[in-house]
């Protein structure tokens, strides 16, 4: 199976600040994220400007299937898509040291 080819890094945080909005948009979403990254909705917009939070926007769909196909469903996009995105974010594994 062919995997979709990984989104510019402009396209990735697009579609990450996104799924943010989608996560914001309701309570019973948000509480989950906020309380696996220990931020609170006042340190929310702070953190949001730190570098791999958009990252964790996404690790967060990715670990939960029924999320990941909502959010995807809802922004009209492939849930492969948001993985590629999450992907492009993280950056290249790092080289490992033989």
């Amino acid at each position: 199976m062919l995997k979709p080819p990984k989104p510019p890094a402009t396209d990735a945080d697009t579609l990450a600040l996104r799924a943010l909005g989608f996560l914001a948009s309701e309570p019973e979403r948000l509480e989950p994220f906020l309380a696996a990254t220990g931020l609170g909705p006042a340190t929310l917009r702070s953190a949001a400007a730190q570098p791999g939070f958009l990252l964790a926007v996404l690790d967060h769909l990715a670990g939960s299937d029924s999320l990941l196909l909502e959010f995807a469903g809802n922004a009209g996009v492939s849930p492969e898509s948001v993985i590629a995105a999450r992907d492009r974010l993280a950056g290249p594994p790092p080289l490992e040291s033989t």
